[in-house]
């Protein structure tokens, strides 16, 4: 059971949260505003925050700031906005992870299953060791030829493994179609947008949270894919 604080100026939304999570056993602590979350974590232990952006008094980016300061515990955004600059300033002010309003409660829960599943396995400070690749709760040992997701093992096959490799490896930097394909099949790459997608798609039911808003794994439209830089 986890302490959990869930901050949002829109009762009704705090409350089916806590219903949900409830269910799993957690314990839910609840804010209206920024500056209530602020005090709420001063007073009490807790694990995790899910915190609403557009609120009166402190909004979440705000408060997200301010908790960053001297606390590392997993923080989860919740907003109406779905822009990516707006979530990428939300993971940039130190947020782990980002809903988008209306959001599946079921997919909130196991996000707040796989933060605090990490947070407590890996810690709060991972060690970088030679060979292994970070990118957020994405971990890829190349010494073991292991993936993990928040913790938890996953199966893929030889060419899954190595397009994922040769992604994470260079976070942030992205490979066309016919460069992953001429890099993993090391071959000239003809007629290879297929070949690839299906591998991109298989890979992405993996390791995603919702394959559908993929948080790791990007397609960068026209251009190719990367594994984002978190």
């Amino acid at each position: 059971m986890a302490e959990i604080l869930v901050c949002d100026d829109d009762k009704a939304i705090v409350e089916a949260i806590e219903i949900y999570l409830s269910q799993e056993g957690h314990h839910i602590l609840k804010a209206y505003d920024g500056e209530e979350a602020l005090r709420t974590l001063r007073e009490n232990p807790v694990d995790l925050l899910i915190i609403d952006v557009m609120m009166p008094n402190l909004d979440g980016i705000r408060a997200t700031l301010k908790i960053r300061e001297e606390n590392p515990l997993p923080i989860i955004i919740l907003s109406a906005k779905s822009e990516d600059a707006d979530k990428i300033l939300g993971l940039n002010v130190g947020a782990d992870d980002y809903v988008t309003k209306p959001f599946n409660p079921l997919e909130l829960v196991a996000r707040v299953r796989s933060q605090l599943r990490r947070y407590t396995q890996l810690g709060a400070v991972s060690q970088k060791k030679e060979n292994v690749y970070v990118a957020g709760g994405l971990t890829v040992d190349d010494d073991r030829k292991e993936v993990c997701v928040d913790g938890e093992p996953v199966k893929l096959t030889p060419i899954e493994y190595r397009i994922l490799l040769l992604l994470v490896k260079n976070q942030g930097r992205v490979f066309s179609t016919n460069q992953i394909y001429e890099n993993i099949w090391n071959e000239e790459a003809i007629a290879a947008d297929n070949t690839v997608a299906v591998h991109i798609r298989h890979i992405r039911e993996k390791i995603e949270i919702n394959p559908k808003e993929p948080r790791y794994l990007k397609v960068v439209w026209g251009l190719g894919y990367k594994v984002e830089k978190l």
